[in-house]
């Protein structure tokens, strides 16, 4: 892909699964990669992944804390010179809850990390870095904020409400900054381990592509907006669901 080899992008929760798996195929197209997750020994394990202190750092914290953003941001442009491009991975999803239901404190926290944490990561990096220098941002939503998603509602509001801020920040971030979105489906990872494990074929079988998708299905995804050969794609969001909300699924 164009645009991508030499430049500096910051991964938030990509200790694993999807996150792992974007900063991955970034270094593999010539990035340098700052990961961050909340567990230093499992952030170890993935620079170790990535190739090393050349291609990797890891920087452990809470995405929502301003301290670890503003240390992380910060320790990315001092190690590889800028800060390029940043991927808003971190999410929680701390309940199985219908919305009549849901503890509102839990409800709370899942709106600030979700969508209000992806926010203020932007606002770092476009202070530190993006403002003077632009750059490319990729927010993973999800279809349930796409569609209703029965027992993960609150999830499913705090993606929507991510992509509408990807909406405007897309407005009032360009030309030298472009804001995307990808909204995947039912991905294989620990995450997302309840919506599927036990009964994987049963899933599987209302998706049209038959399968449930895995972490590298997102990566591509997201390394091709980040790219230049993304140049004229901002504010958009790409389902990324094997066909299944085509076929009536959630």
């Amino acid at each position: 892909m164009q645009g991508i080899a030499g430049r500096t992008a910051l991964v938030t929760g990509a200790s694993r699964g999807i996150g792992l798996a974007i900063a991955q195929r970034l270094v593999e197209e010539g990035a340098r990669v700052c990961v961050t997750a909340r567990g230093p020994e499992a952030l170890a394990e993935a620079v170790a992944a990535l190739g090393g202190a050349e291609h990797a750092i890891g920087i452990a914290g809470k995405a929502d804390d301003p301290e670890h953003r503003e240390d992380a941001v910060r320790r990315t442009i001092e190690a590889f010179g800028s800060l390029d491009l940043l991927v808003n991975n971190a999410g929680i999803n701390p309940v199985l809850s219908m919305l009549v239901d849901i503890d509102l404190g839990a409800a709370r926290k899942i709106v600030e990390v979700n969508a209000l944490g992806a926010l203020a990561w932007v606002q770092s990096a476009h202070r530190a870095w993006m403002g003077e220098h632009g750059g490319a941002v990729v927010n993973i939503s999800s279809v349930s904020g796409v569609k209703p998603a029965p027992g993960i509602s609150m999830y499913g509001a705090s993606k929507a409400m991510l992509i509408s801020l990807t909406e405007s920040l897309a407005v009032e971030l360009g030309p030298t900054i472009r804001v995307n979105a990808v909204a995947p489906a039912i991905v294989k990872t620990a995450f997302a381990g309840p919506l599927f494990e036990g009964r994987e074929d049963e899933v599987a079988a209302a998706y049209p592509l038959k399968r449930l998708g895995v972490p590298e299905d997102v990566a591509g995804a997201v390394a091709f907006l980040l790219s230049d050969d993304a140049a004229w794609v901002t504010g958009q969001t790409i389902t990324l669901d094997g066909g299944v909300t085509l076929a009536g699924g959630h």
